[in-house]
């Protein structure tokens, strides 16, 4: 039930993350994003993902529960992928400063 509703939460935000990637994506603007926040869910799923890879019964049984380990790596990915557009950003925000 454990990995249930652990696979339940990741799947959660797991939906949500695309949501603010495409967000980010469309805004062209780091205005209402924080920079801290995305470093702080970052360093959660790198603890997520270090925590299974240092479990030994979870490592035991990776044949039958490598997706659990997979979801936290998309997550990962998606929140890098913010965290980049953040950046992207930030650029853009400093052009429009720069033009006005």
């Amino acid at each position: 039930m454990a990995e249930f509703l652990e696979i339940l939460m990741i799947v959660s935000f797991g939906i949500s993350w695309p949501m603010n990637v495409l967000k980010s994506w469309r805004a062209r603007t780091t205005k209402g994003k924080s920079l801290s926040f995305l470093v702080l869910i970052l360093a959660g799923y790198v603890a997520g993902i270090a925590s299974k890879l240092v479990n030994e019964a979870y490592m035991a049984s990776f044949g039958e529960k490598w997706y659990v380990l997979v979801f936290y790596c998309i997550n990962f990915v998606m929140v890098s992928t913010d965290f980049a557009l953040y950046f992207r950003n930030l650029r853009l925000d400093r052009r429009v400063e720069k033009e006005e």
